[in-house]
């Protein structure tokens, strides 16, 4: 048996699974502490399903601890960017494009050296060892405790980013490295903020990894922790705790996987409707359509793997306002929808509200949504409807029909049917459709380079970037035999020479759990520490 968790802004989900059978299923409220949310997720799961904690084989969870940090600007490590570019880049230095409150909460420290490959891996400039070991100087004197370490083209050669940071840790023992090659893709600028948000957050995934492990533990439960990634596949602890920016927006992505898994079906668009947003993203094989472009997050721009996903401002808890023109949300009550709706007892007017009073859901006290005007109800639930069928007509990439899965507590509020996109397919559990696709996800490998293709063939090429993603995927702790490619995406780039071509393969794999697999820690080292510098 697993256990699969998802937080969300107003409400905390978790289901108990058996295989591929639902055996248990609770939604809490969303807290301000957010772990505490877990915890009374976990005694729900309880109440729910007698079932003894040595029975779990594993616990998976989706959070939006990392993300809520970035965009509050709070809980930040005091961070330093090392570019090795010069004499190249000093014209937009690191950092140039973020907002004067997010560079401020981190120390906004920037430092450019030597160094830097060109596509093919030939050198832009020496590294200069001691020119690093100044700068890892001046960073103990500013008391920085994390180091996002960016060099040109690091993903077709990583070998000075993976030397500087051996330079850094030798002066400062024991700071967080994070590297670029590790995170983003090609693309300077993009790639580097990755690392860089990745940087700030490292001592924060510390603090909530062991905070999970302990409330798991508070709980009778030993087995393997695993949080979600934003691509629909899971990351142990460990890997947690050095890519914390892996986590984001694994909310929807949860989400979609939950509702492929429901439906049965791998290609549609997906609408997941939760207490304060409405987020439509498109499936495709199983898995989320990638975002094709840059993403922003807290105002920073970044490259790393995201989910193509839109966001609209209509929820459960979001606010009813009547006029000329009727009109819901995007401003919500959010995790105090239990307290300020009216059928809680509350004055504002809400979508939950809504539902009530037109008879899709029983919850609350239905005497006070009934005296909301006919006309009101009709109208607001006739809007919402409108604004959702928009969303998904935003996101199709052609004329076809797409099936449509609605999923999420807040799906109750749209109709049978959408206008301009036919049936709405509503499955069983689809309240909790976010905490089956976190207890359901695979493990998963990627590949993201540049190769040049002189004396290696195309297919030499795609072979060995294929082994290495499946390969990826095992170290990750896919079951060997259940490993497949997923997606394999080439684009040849004409503007650089030597028929240069950008390959990026994916590869997934069922989780595997033995005996021998390691059980969630509570603390902040592995049994036996890995030797060098901490990564």
């Amino acid at each position: 048996m697993r256990i699969g968790i998802d937080v969300g802004g107003t409400n905390t989900d978790a289901v108990l699974m058996d295989g591929t059978d639902v055996l248990a299923e609770v939604k809490t409220v969303t807290t301000r502490d957010v772990t505490a949310g877990i915890v009374g997720a976990l005694r729900g799961l309880v109440g729910a399903r007698d079932f003894s904690p040595a029975q779990i084989q594993a616990v998976m969870i989706g959070t939006t601890h990392f993300t809520n940090a970035l965009v509050e600007g709070r809980r930040l490590a005091r961070t330093a960017a090392l570019r090795l570019a010069l004499p190249a880049t000093e014209g937009l230095p690191p950092m140039v494009d973020w907002p004067d409150r997010l560079r401020q909460a981190i120390g906004g420290h920037a430092y450019l050296c030597h160094g830097g490959h060109e596509f093919d891996g030939r050198q832009i400039s020496p590294l200069d060892e001691d020119e690093i070991r100044r700068a890892a100087s001046d960073m103990a004197a500013h008391g920085v405790r994390s180091v996002a370490i960016s060099s040109v083209f690091s993903p077709v050669n990583a070998e000075f980013e993976q030397r500087a940071a051996d330079i850094v840790t030798s002066v400062l023992p024991g700071v967080h490295v994070s590297l670029s090659h590790e995170i983003g893709r090609v693309g300077l600028l993009e790639r580097e903020n990755a690392t860089i948000v990745n940087a700030c957050l490292r001592d924060l995934a510390d603090q909530i990894v062991d905070a999970i492990g302990s409330a798991l533990l508070t709980a009778g439960i030993s087995a393997p922790l695993y949080l979600s990634q934003n691509d629909g596949t899971l990351m142990d602890v460990e890997y947690a705790r050095r890519y914390p920016v892996a986590t984001f927006a694994s909310g929807p992505t949860n989400s979609m996987r939950g509702a492929a898994f429901l439906s049965g079906l791998a290609d549609c668009a997906v609408v997941d409707i939760g207490g304060t947003t409405t987020d439509v993203g498109i499936l495709t094989r199983g898995f989320p359509r990638e975002a094709a472009t840059e993403v922003d997050i807290g105002g920073v721009r970044s490259n790393f793997r995201m989910p193509d996903v839109l966001s609209v401002g209509i929820g459960g808890g979001s606010l009813v306002h009547a006029g000329a023109e009727i009109s819901v949300g995007p401003d919500s009550v959010g995790y105090e929808l239990g307290t300020k709706a009216l059928v809680f007892g509350g004055t504002m007017l809400t979508a939950t509200d809504l539902a009530v009073a037109a008879g899709l859901a029983d919850i609350g006290d239905a005497r006070r949504a009934g005296r909301v005007d006919r006309e009101l109800v009709r109208g607001g639930l006739d809007a919402i409807a409108v604004t959702v069928a928009a969303a998904v007509d935003r996101m199709r990439t052609s004329p076809e029909p797409l099936p449509v899965v609605a999923v999420g507590g807040g799906s109750i509020l749209i109709p049978n049917k959408l206008p301009g996109s036919g049936e709405v397919n509503r499955p069983g559990h689809y309240a909790v459709a976010n905490a089956i696709g976190a207890a359901i996800a695979q493990v998963g490998g990627e590949v993201d380079r540049i190769f040049a293709l002189g004396a290696a063939t195309r297919e030499e090429v795609l072979a060995a970037a294929k082994g290495e993603a499946a390969s990826k995927a095992i170290a990750a702790g896919a079951r060997p035999d259940s490993v497949q490619i997923v997606e394999v995406d080439e684009v040849p780039i004409a503007y650089l020479p030597g028929n240069a071509v950008r390959v990026r393969i994916k590869a997934v794999g069922d989780l595997q759990l033995t005996a021998d697999r390691p059980p969630c820690r509570a603390d902040n080292a592995p049994e036996d520490p890995p030797a060098g510098p901490v990564r």
